[in-house]
């Protein structure tokens, strides 16, 4: 391929969806471009904005917070396995509303601690409720608080009658 054609192909590339240098790079090498041309390809695609590193972080934080609920460190993992800049996750990780973030981790909590419902003791419902939010990335600090006041609310309303519907109050 020559390297007007790999310049079209990465445009069409990066225009389907935003993407990282090094996702760039490892595409111009498939298209078996020397190194030189791999290296000026991806300089291209920054001079012509088609590449935006802190569009991608930003980007990325969105799309997996609202889709998935990923909590911050499994947010701050994939965006490090894209090899982007400190700079660039600290500006994806500013997408992040504190209160959304808590109110989402209580949600993944409380919903976790209904499934859990059945399990016989405490200890190890916490201990469910526990690992399924750090699987979520979430920080254990944040985790733990959020985890107990689901499993207080639930077993607060699993002692009366009118609360025990399964109603989704919380």
């Amino acid at each position: 391929m020559t390297y007007k054609q790999a310049l079209v192909k990465a445009a069409a590339y990066c225009a389907y969806q935003e993407r990282t240098q090094q996702q760039v790079r490892t595409k111009a090498a498939e298209w078996e471009l020397e190194p030189n041309e791999v290296e000026e390809l991806v300089a291209e695609m920054v001079t012509q904005k088609f590449v935006n590193e802190e569009r991608y972080a930003r980007s990325y934080v969105r799309g997996k917070y609202a889709a998935r609920r990923w909590g911050r460190r499994l947010l701050v993992q994939g965006l490090r396995e894209q090899k982007l800049s400190d700079y660039c996750i600290r500006a994806g990780m500013s997408e992040i509303d504190p209160d959304v973030y808590w109110e989402n981790l209580l949600g993944l909590a409380a919903k976790k601690a209904r499934s859990v419902a059945g399990e016989s003791h405490p200890m190890k419902r916490k201990a469910k409720v526990l690992a399924y939010l750090a699987s979520k990335g979430y920080e254990s600090d944040l985790a733990r608080d959020a985890a107990e006041q689901a499993l207080a609310y639930l077993g607060k309303a699993g002692d009366t009658d009118e609360e025990a519907d399964g109603g989704d109050d919380f």
